[in-house]
């Protein structure tokens, strides 16, 4: 069974964002990091970075496959999960927790518009599997 952080938003590409005040921080959901498989590299931008909603920030390679992340919200980067650079590993064990991947300075809160609710979210995986 896929754990669902019901305190975030998601995206259909399988990102979650956890808001505080005008900054997001963003990861991969426990289904996107368990499809993947093990993680064994992650390549995150510097921070100081303004992209886009939808754009690709990053990649993730596992044992499977290497898949692009994409921008939740758009924003300035202002942070990246450093602790990944030598364990990648952490978004297969903590997706939601130390397993997050970077920081989000958004212009305004119009950014979250387009999120799903945890429970959208999950009717969503739903729809998909079936």
């Amino acid at each position: 069974m896929t754990n669902i952080d019901q305190s975030l938003k998601y995206t259909k590409d399988h990102e979650w964002v956890r808001v505080e005040g005008n900054k997001a921080t963003t990861g991969i959901t426990d289904f996107a990091q368990r499809q993947l498989g093990d993680i064994v590299f992650v390549d995150l931008p510097s921070g100081d970075q303004d992209i886009p909603v939808g754009e690709a920030f990053g990649t993730i390679e596992s044992v499977k496959a290497v898949s692009e992340v994409y921008m939740p919200v758009g924003g300035k980067i202002t942070k990246r999960n450093e602790a990944l650079d030598g364990e990648p590993e952490l978004v297969n064990t903590d997706p939601y927790g130390d397993g997050w991947l970077i920081e989000i300075t958004m212009p305004d809160k119009k950014a979250l518009e387009g999120l799903l609710t945890a429970a959208q979210y999950e009717e969503y995986l739903q729809e998909e599997a079936a």
